[in-house]
């Protein structure tokens, strides 16, 4: 996920190639959306359902004000984190007193938004139990999903996706347009993307043809075939289709028939490999998701595949449509269509190496995750941060590959400990991490540091999300490991974990004791990580307490290490706890600038946790000194990003008070209507925008929705009142929102009856008197 907010139409996946034909198609979705809440298009792999999905996204977007969201599934392959994937991708972290689900019930009951849940037929009673459970209590709610099988749920309209449409085969091709066909389009296109200038007519459009008719219309099949022009002709292709008796004929029981003919497609372009082309793509399987090019060189080179050889077969799969070519700004990665993917690993369980390509992978990813750390206190921080986000696919897949052998768990927590900032607190992901550490140290494993160690991230996670009986207990366990080692760097960890307890209890002066014999008893430079944790909680409790001798010296050594390290992360917590002391010292610019630089430092790392904390102590400082307006605006920005975070602030008691006395001095000073009208403009703003204004690099905006103006009406109300003022009919208004037309003017006529109005005119004035009071007020 490399966002952290995906529910903008701008974040959905970028098609490299475009899209053709499936107009009916994209039609009809529409028009099924309108009507229905869960519309599920259904079909074989390959046929297209993706693509469509997409296509479909586009087309509708501006019916649902709160965005589009699209979850890949495909790359997932446990159940128990679907609702959390979901929860992500929707821009929600986790909160350990309430479920997933709850919160995403809570935070999408309200909005209109359209949920893409693509590829889910592996996990089929997951996503269905899921989807059932937020359509029941989210009443805006619309999900489209893709599945080879519909989910069975009440409600559900399953869309079969056909093949590509064909020429008419009862019409000479001289009375035909072939272009016109949907399939012959597709297979010229992507020609010609390989032959430029490639067309369809009298010299191949019988082959042509009878490419696409023997491929059932099958888009991928199609793409697969088209993509041998680089190196056959027409007619060869179709020759040697035809020498493929099982493509036509072979038919496999209870198998439907186009996907045998996909299946034969892909075993034919397999058969044109070389035999290095064909091991690679076997070994590729492996990978979950996309992979990088040093990743596929350390997991698949070796034996009769040279290392030097990689790059090249890379290019020749891509060249082939077995691989998909993604950019990341300046970094490629590769991936493969899930059904090409499992037939992959059909072949690498044949040559009798998938046992041995997991283990290598798990070994790469290991080895990925423990260098990061290593490089924590470093220039490429935010670097790794970027790397592990783009690798989190195979990083579950190495650690569910971990929980899955026996004799295997120790790794996995290895794996687990070392993405405590990268993961578990730096990118929110409370609930994944602890999921995935209730289960590493639930199998039984001897009591080693590894296993101390993992106890204790699992116990910071669970204090940090309110947890304290859990947390407590782990440290306890811990504790307990650690006293039959001679590991100061445990000791030094379970230091720091109680302190975090006692300070978010309110207890400053027992979190400072316990921190610092935590900083005694580890040797310097050892575990600069862990020595920074210690130091921001010691310096948040005395800058609290008003010690301002312990609390400098507490920043100046933290300072000093980052600094030469050109680390980003601590230091950006170091600064926001030196705006704390300022602030407590009296200081409001002093405080309002610390804070807006550690702001700086985290708009690179994207860490929302950190953002969250800075924006809201930015709002508390700056109410000595700024506009009401400002403030009660910057409460509503941390306030969106609580809520994504599923944290409350009630939680850290020796904040908290903080926060009342801001938000209650903001009310006072703007009254009830003032007040909401600036929150509510903080909390629409989108993280980016957030961030801008938070550093004051844009002014005060009004909001695109007046507040006050849809007390009146419901949401979907004041939006068809904003849309009868521009001029819509209720046809268009039906077509730009997805509704039936029927239901457009049931909501016009709503709005004239609690308006007390008569025409359509009334309604347009209106909106425009809201709008204008808006502003002014």
């Amino acid at each position: 996920m490399s966002s952290v907010v995906r529910q903008r139409t701008s974040s959905l996946p970028l098609e490299l190639s475009s899209f053709v034909g499936r107009r009916r198609e994209v039609d009809e979705v529409r028009r099924l959306l309108s009507s229905s809440r869960l519309v599920t298009l259904t079909g074989p792999g390959g046929v297209g359902k993706t693509r469509l999905a997409l296509e479909v996204t586009n087309a509708v977007r501006r019916a649902f004000p709160d965005g589009v969201v699209v979850v890949e599934l495909d790359q997932l392959r446990d159940p128990e984190l679907v609702p959390n994937s979901v929860a992500v991708a929707v821009g929600l972290r986790e909160n350990a007193d309430r479920t997933t689900v709850e919160l995403m019930i809570e935070y999408l009951a309200s909005r209109r938004l359209l949920l893409v849940l693509d590829n889910s037929e592996h996990l089929v009673d997951a996503v269905a139990e899921l989807a059932a459970e937020l359509l029941q209590r989210c009443r805006e709610l619309r999900i489209l999903a893709t599945s080879r099988e519909w989910l069975g749920i009440q409600g559900e309209v399953a869309l079969p996706v056909p093949p590509l449409t064909l020429p008419d085969p009862d019409l000479p091709f001289a009375d035909q347009d072939l272009i016109r066909a949907e399939a012959v389009a597709l297979f010229v296109e992507r020609a010609a993307s390989i032959r430029p200038g490639f067309t369809v007519g009298e010299h191949n459009g019988a082959a042509i043809v009878e490419i696409c008719q023997r491929l059932d219309g099958l888009p991928l099949a199609i793409e697969l075939a088209a993509a041998r022009l680089r190196a056959l002709s027409e007619k060869d292709i179709l020759a040697r289709l035809a020498d493929q008796p099982h493509l036509l004929t072979t038919r496999l029981r209870h198998v439907p028939a186009r996907q045998q003919t996909l299946r034969a497609c892909i075993e034919w372009s397999h058969g044109l490999c070389s035999p290095e082309e064909q091991l690679l793509w076997a070994r590729l399987s492996v990978f979950a998701g996309a992979f990088e090019l040093d990743a596929v060189e350390e997991v698949c080179a070796g034996d009769v595949l040279d290392v030097g050889d990689v790059v090249e077969l890379l290019a020749s799969l891509m060249d082939k449509s077995i691989l998909v070519r993604e950019q990341h700004g300046d970094i490629v990665r590769y991936r493969m269509l899930e059904t090409i993917r499992e037939f992959g690993m059909e072949q690498l369980e044949r040559t009798g190496e998938r046992a041995d390509l997991r283990r290598r992978h798990r070994d790469w990813y290991l080895e990925l995750v423990e260098r990061a750390q290593a490089d924590w206190v470093s220039p490429k921080q935010v670097e790794w941060f970027g790397r592990l986000d783009r690798e989190h696919s195979n990083i579950q897949a190495a650690m569910a590959y971990c929980l899955g052998e026996p004799g295997e768990v120790e790794p996995a927590m290895r794996m687990l400990a070392a993405l405590f900032h990268f993961y578990w607190w730096g990118r929110g992901w409370t609930k994944e991490g602890r999921l995935w550490l209730s289960r590493a140290l639930d199998q039984p494993s001897p009591p080693t540091a590894v296993r101390a160690r993992a106890l204790l991230t699992d116990g910071a996670l669970a204090l940090g999300a309110g947890d304290m009986e859990g947390g407590l207990r782990r440290l306890e366990e811990a504790e307990g490991i650690a006293g039959g080692l001679d590991d100061p760097t445990i000791d030094a960890h379970a230091r720091w974990v109680s302190g975090c307890a006692v300070m978010y209890s309110g207890d400053l002066p027992g979190s400072i004791e316990i921190l610092e014999r935590g900083l005694a008893v580890l040797p310097p430079g050892v575990d600069l990580p862990m020595r920074l944790n210690m130091l921001l909680g010691c310096a948040i409790s005395s800058g609290l307490l008003g010690d301002s001798d312990r609390a400098n010296a507490c920043h100046e050594e933290s300072l000093r290490i980052t600094g030469s390290a050109g680390e980003c992360f601590h230091r950006s917590w170091a600064l926001w706890a030196l705006g704390l002391f300022a602030m407590q010292q009296g200081d409001h610019n002093r405080s309002a600038e610390l804070y807006r630089e550690s702001i700086r430092l985290r708009r690179d790392l994207r860490d929302l946790t950190g953002f969250g904390w800075s924006v809201e102590s930015l709002a508390w400082t700056e109410a000595a000194f700024a506009p009401p307006e400002r403030v009660a605006t910057l409460l509503g920005i941390a306030d969106r990003l609580w809520e994504i975070m599923g944290r409350p602030l009630e939680t850290y008691q020796h904040q908290y008070p903080h926060h009342v006395d801001c938000e209650r001095v903001a009310r006072e000073r703007l009254g009830r209507k003032r007040f909401e009208a600036a929150f509510e403009r903080g909390r629409v703003m989108s993280t980016d925008d957030a961030v801008a204004f938070a550093l004051g690099e844009v002014p005060l905006q009004t909001a695109t929705v007046p507040t006050q103006a849809p007390r009146l009406l419901t949401r979907r109300e004041w939006e068809i009142a904003e849309l009868i003022a521009e001029g819509l009919t209720s046809k268009n208004i039906a077509t730009r929102l997805v509704i039936s037309v029927r239901t457009a003017e049931t909501h016009t006529e709503n709005i004239l009856t609690k308006l007390g109005f008569t025409s359509r005119a009334q309604i347009a004035t209106w909106v425009a008197e809201q709008r204008a009071k808006h502003v002014s007020g």
